[in-house]
Parts: structure tokens; C-alpha cells; sequence
């Protein structure tokens, strides 16, 4: 199974886009892992909250195929603990499922359209995170989960 994170904007921060290479670097140990940085939009404050959602919407869906199934990074999505995070990955895995595409949106969140296009969303808090900070969250659970498929001793209980 490959695994693809689709991020809106570069990071900004010199420690975001640190974390970021550190787990990267370790999850194509585990699997193929790509990562795909879109363009920020240009001069957005030009536009609305629900037309910024709409070209990053559009983006997104450019670089998602028929078959990738979708999970959108979302603070209204279902919680899992990281075990179980790592166990709807083997399932998910088990279904055959050949690519698998997170998302991690702009700081406004998904356009109607990509949500309607997604198969799952996933929340990693009821707290609210920088769409910067959630990358390498995302990314150390990501990591978290490989190394407790494995039994690799990362994760204690």
C-alpha cells in the first residue's frame, strides 16, 4: 500500500519543515511514502474564506485518481487512539486498499467539493491545531503506526 499526504502551502517555519524531513525520512523504511506540497494561492486576501476553500479544492482534487481513497485531516472527523489508528491502517491494508491519500488542508479548512469526493476524515484532537503544526503530528502518528504493526518497541502502552 502507498501512502500519499497532500499539504496546501509550504511550510513556514524552519521547525515544521525539520519534523517534517525526520519522519518522512522514517516512514519509507515501513512504505512508500510520498509527499505532496501544493502552491499557496496568490495574494488571498483577495479572496473569500469559501473561494480560498474552492482553489484549494480544486488542487486537491487534481492530484487525487478515482482509486486513491481519500481521508481528509479534519477536526470534525472520527478519533482514534493511536493503536487504533494503527489497526484501521493494517485493515484498511487487508482490503486491499493500493493507495492511501491524507489530506491536510488550508488554514480555512475543505471546499464542499473535497469533502464530498472523501472516503473518511479523521481528526487527530477535539483541539484545534495549525494546519503547520498538524503536518508533523500527522506524520509521528503516521511513523507510530508502522513501528506498532511491526512490534517495533516506539509505542508504549
Amino acid at each position: 500500500m502507498k501512502i500519499k499526504l497532500i499539504v496546501v502551502g509550504k511550510s513556514a517555519f524552519d521547525f515544521v519543515k525539520e519534523g517534517e524531513v525526520v519522519y518522512e525520512s522514517r516512514l519509507v523504511h515501513y512504505l512508500p511514502f510520498e509527499k505532496i506540497v501544493l502552491p499557496d494561492i496568490k495574494n488571498p486576501k483577495n479572496f473569500s474564506k469559501d473561494e480560498l476553500k474552492k482553489k484549494e479544492g480544486e488542487l486537491i482534487l487534481s492530484k487525487v485518481t478515482s482509486q486513491g481513497f481519500l481521508v481528509l485531516m479534519d477536526e470534525n472527523g472520527s478519533y482514534f487512539s493511536s493503536v487504533k489508528f494503527s489497526e484501521w491502517l493494517n485493515q484498511k491494508l487487508n482490503e486491499g486498499t493500493r493507495s492511501l491519500v491524507f489530506v491536510i488542508g488550508g488554514a480555512f479548512g475543505f471546499s464542499k467539493e473535497v469533502y464530498e469526493r472523501s472516503n473518511y476524515i479523521i481528526s487527530l484532537s477535539k483541539m484545534t491545531f495549525s494546519h503547520q503544526l498538524v503536518r508533523i503530528i500527522f506524520l509521528e502518528q503516521l511513523y507510530r503506526a508502522q513501528t506498532i504493526l511491526k512490534g517495533e518497541p516506539y509505542h508504549h502502552d
